[in-house]
């Protein structure tokens, strides 16, 4: 009866350590659909031809919160501040990735003189960052907006 008992005790401690080295195998990495969708993104920076102009944008865009929803819909929100009072407080759109996942595609307007598209320059567990050509004085910049969690 011992015999038995240490080689089933030896069996279940091997297969409890063996059972530990599953947790050393790197996480499955999340896809950029699970990384956008996870929670509310918020203004963090702004640049425009590589100059900070966060500061020169109006606080009634800088408080505004985008949700995007797994269904490739979403809802930004005007947040605390609204540039127009008559404004409604949420406004839907819709969302897709293309081009492999490169450009993001918002069916509305973020930001006065942009686009639909951006190029995705970083989409992490903590920011999005995105990219798009704006004329600004008649000149072609390069726009780079920050969004965090």
């Amino acid at each position: 009866m011992k015999k038995q008992f240490s080689l089933f005790t030896a069996l279940v401690l091997s297969l409890l350590i063996f059972s530990g080295c599953d947790k050393d195998e790197d996480p499955i990495p999340k896809t950029k659909t699970e990384l956008i969708t996870t929670s509310s993104w918020r203004f963090g920076a702004a640049t425009v031809g590589g100059a900070d102009v966060s500061a020169s944008l109006p606080t009634c865009q800088k408080d505004n919160i985008m949700t995007f929803s797994v269904g490739l819909t979403g809802v930004v929100d005007e947040g605390a501040t609204k540039c127009n009072g008559a404004d409604p407080q949420t406004n839907p759109f819709t969302w897709s990735f293309q081009s492999s996942e490169t450009v993001l595609n918002i069916s509305t307007i973020l930001f006065t003189g942009g686009s639909n598209n951006f190029t995705i320059v970083a989409l992490n567990e903590s920011q999005l960052v995105l990219s798009q050509i704006i004329t600004v004085g008649g000149t072609p910049q390069n726009a780079v907006v920050t969004f965090l969690h």
